[in-house]
């Protein structure tokens, strides 16, 4: 997932203790390019499940923590536009997880998709004295005045897929070129040259935006004929998308494959084909990945055979420690990428994968463990 009216157009995506501080910059490449990764230490051979992570956040340290921490919780905010579905959920609790361990008393405010409710909420963390602010998602327009207010009072703002211009704000995201691009490429093997196919996405909103110019591309590039592009952010994505893809199947139902970028766009676009009775004729092709969505690409008979993720928890827990480590005027550089793993349904039946506990073990490219780390801070997840 990433998760902006990703939130609200839309959006809207484990443990290691590493020694001393390793955070080196990147760059932000072009939107149709796999990104760089965010800054790392050394890299886990493996990653651990929940109960390996919990005993890493109970691990000591290397070193103390420098100020602001060691002398009493530090107050921060986080002011979410979160959606539907348990993508967010892993998000929010690998960052509050990651909060608690690293000394935040952290205030979290979640707008659900309502913009005028995340101002509100932006203006109320601005003005409560906090060391600083995490904004996950929101529209554009919405947050950067808000955002711009908070650095001029001296409050240090770090971002998750929310587009900005203020070369003082530290900006994270999933790279949504490369997940597309991942995803993409198998549906181009799957599906060949000239074929028909359906898009499902909800734009105006960063991380769909970037991951629509990734399509583009590929319709451009393998003569697809695109039949319908349906969707839209809200409060109930899965349910109201699947009505929109049910009227575009029953108008256009020769289509070989969908690309839903989300996935709670997927759940939605998933229930359509079924109600169509052509489960067994269209691949489903989605971003993001769960215990849920686990689920349904391993259900007998499904078409959801390709995704593209992080691992959420993972870096809820990262973006957490960005903050940290720009408290403590260790973090080097200010746009800051995670790199996405590929998830084929194949993959997955070939290795007996049905949760997101399994799949960390199985696919150590999904941690986050190495990233934003330095001596004094636990690893969450």
């Amino acid at each position: 997932m990433t998760r902006s009216k990703i939130i609200a157009g839309l959006f809207a995506t484990t443990m290691l203790v590493t020694a001393c501080s390793q955070s080196a910059a990147t760059t932000a490449p072009s939107a149709a390019a796999p990104s760089a990764e965010a800054p790392t230490a050394a890299a886990p051979s493996a990653a651990p499940s929940e109960s390996a992570a919990a005993a890493a956040s109970a691990a000591p340290t290397a070193c103390a923590a420098p100020a602001p921490f060691g002398s009493g919780k530090v107050k921060i905010a986080m002011v979410r536009q979160s959606g539907a579905g348990d993508y967010f959920q892993q998000w929010g609790g690998g960052a509050q997880k990651q909060a608690d361990a690293l000394g935040f008393d952290m205030q979290v405010y979640d707008a659900q998709a309502d913009n005028a409710t995340q101002a509100t909420q932006m203006q109320t963390a601005i003005d409560s004295g906090v060391a600083g602010i995490i904004v996950d998602h929101g529209l554009a327009d919405t947050m950067n005045p808000l955002i711009k207010q908070a650095l001029d009072k001296g409050i240090p703002v770090v971002v998750y897929d929310v587009e900005t211009t203020d070369p003082r704000v530290i900006h994270t995201t999933q790279s949504d070129a490369d997940m597309a691009t991942k995803v993409l490429t198998v549906m181009a093997n799957d599906l060949g040259k000239g074929a028909q196919v359906g898009y499902v996405n909800a734009l105006g909103i960063a991380p769909l935006d970037r991951r629509n110019v990734v399509w583009e591309q590929f319709v451009k590039d393998n003569g697809w004929l695109q039949k319908f592009f349906v969707g839209k952010f809200t409060n109930a994505v899965a349910t109201d998308n699947a009505v929109l893809a049910d009227a575009a199947l029953k108008a256009n139902p020769d289509v070989a494959g969908i690309f839903a970028p989300y996935d709670e766009l997927t759940k939605g676009t998933l229930v359509a084909v079924k109600n169509n009775g052509l489960s067994d004729k269209i691949k489903v092709y989605g971003i993001d990945i769960s215990n849920a969505d686990l689920e349904l690409m391993t259900a007998p008979g499904s078409p959801w055979v390709a995704t593209a993720a992080t691992d959420p928890a993972g870096v809820g827990a990262a973006v957490v420690r960005a903050m940290g480590l720009k408290l403590t005027n260790e973090l080097q550089g200010t746009d800051f990428k995670f790199p996405a793993a590929l998830i084929t349904q194949k993959y997955l039946a070939d290795n007996g994968i049905t949760n997101m506990d399994q799949l960390r073990v199985a696919m150590p490219e999904l941690a986050e463990a190495s990233q934003m780390v330095s001596c004094w801070i636990q690893v969450a997840y």
